[in-house]
């Protein structure tokens, strides 16, 4: 449809990418993309750079995510806000588009609940954590992006969402999920994951064992639990699908023009099914 809005999120393992990836999204139809930006690479470089440890946390189920901890928020703030974003931006509009830097806490963007205590195993011992400054998106307002798409903008955002005390870190797979469900109230939308392999990978190590199509379903022993590397972006995926999303693709960031080659049939379709007993 002529007025589907698409998604992209590329990561920070994708910053040697970046130029490429900002000349091809400058091409696709203006008002009708967001990018969404994460920076774990560029984070931990900093964090090391000003001597701020960085830590795992691992729930007794297993799940692990980084320790947001109160100088981790800010070295996050620093390397997503103060660095990734301005080179994002300047890139972007070098390459003829019309960039505006977000992060979810403009404007009320995405509003999350700050986990304030929980279980976790860290360092070898299981502890209740309550300075984690890490939680779960509760909601997302798409008005301020409608209003910048519909000016002919691009908006690029990132982490952190807005607590009820402030900043809040958020998975940044998740944050674009949730973007483009709640733009497809208004539009037609499709997501794409940019990441470092090309695709959902039936052997990690072997880059020619691409899945093309997954079919999640709702049964606990998915795609997602088989392709441990995969995750994450899995999960993203079945909730943007869950919230109406249109077309989900995961898709190798690294090649030439990756987003137009993800949107004409490269990397792995994802699709939902729900099991008999859901419906």
């Amino acid at each position: 449809m002529t007025d589907e809005i698409t998604v992209v999120k590329c990561g920070g393992g994708l910053s040697h990418a970046q130029d490429d990836i900002c000349r091809d999204l400058a091409r696709l139809p203006v008002g009708r993309t967001v990018l969404v930006h994460g920076g774990a690479v560029e984070l931990d470089r900093l964090a090391d750079r000003l001597g701020v440890p960085q830590r795992r946390l691992t729930t007794p189920s297993g799940s692990s995510s980084r320790y947001t901890d109160p100088a981790t928020l800010e070295v996050l703030l620093m390397a997503l806000v103060g660095k990734i974003k301005p080179a994002l931006v300047a890139a972007l509009a070098r390459h003829g588009a019309r960039p505006v830097g977000l992060t979810g806490m403009d404007a009320r963007l995405v509003t999350a609940k700050r986990t304030a205590a929980h279980r976790a195993v860290l360092d070898g011992r299981t502890v209740v954590v309550r300075d984690d400054h890490s939680g779960r998106i509760r909601d997302v307002d798409p008005t301020v992006l409608v209003t910048l798409l519909e000016a002919g903008c691009l908006p690029v955002v990132s982490p952190p969402a807005l607590g009820a005390e402030g900043a809040v870190n958020v998975d940044a797979d998740r944050l674009a999920a949730a973007i483009a469900g709640a733009l497809a109230d208004t539009r037609p939308v499709r997501l794409v994951l940019l990441t470092t392999a090309p695709g959902v990978l039936r052997d990690p190590a072997d880059e020619s064992s691409l899945v093309p199509e997954i079919e999640l379903s709702d049964d606990p022993v998915t795609e997602a639990a088989v392709h441990g590397g995969m995750t994450a972006k899995l999960q993203a995926a079945r909730a943007a699908l869950d919230a109406g999303v249109g077309t989900v693709v995961i898709a190798d960031g690294r090649v030439p023009d990756p987003v137009s080659a993800a949107l004409d049939g490269a990397g792995t379709r994802v699709r939902f099914t729900a099991t008999l007993g859901s419906l």
